[in-house]
């Protein structure tokens, strides 16, 4: 999605990226397309000043402005915590994580259009399936 891709540029160096991709939530028969934060990189000498979370924040605003439901991710809870993001499991969204992240790297950002209903499993897009679990 173009519209939900974007750089940070700081004095003419790209800064950061963070883009937003379609997955869906598969519960049974009942699927939802959903939006899902991956990957967010800023570059070292950016980072802890800011650029990480300015690029989430305009991003789940656009994705909130363009009417989708909800944001998932996989990510640190502290980080992604301080933005809005919540453990997706109390709201039966569940992700599929590499076996060395913690359950509560589950996250779920709640937008204006969600909706309880939007429950089950992310089922990642066919890009996400060459990226190793190690």
């Amino acid at each position: 999605m173009p519209e939900l891709s974007l750089v940070a540029d700081v004095g003419g160096q790209v800064a950061g990226h963070v883009m937003i991709s379609h997955a869906t939530i598969r519960d049974g028969e009942e699927s939802h397309r959903v939006a899902m934060l991956s990957p967010l990189a800023v570059a070292p000498q950016f980072q802890r000043r800011g650029v990480g979370s300015a690029l989430v924040r305009e991003v789940t605003r656009r994705a909130d402005d363009s009417g989708e439901p909800l944001v998932v991710l996989e990510g640190s809870p502290i980080f992604y915590g301080r933005l809005g993001f919540e453990y997706s499991v109390p709201y039966g969204i569940h992700l599929t994580l590499p076996s060395w992240a913690p359950a509560e790297a589950s996250q779920v950002l709640r937008l204006r259009n969600y909706t309880p209903s939007i429950r089950g499993l992310v089922i990642y897009p066919a890009a996400f399936d060459e990226v190793a679990d190690d």
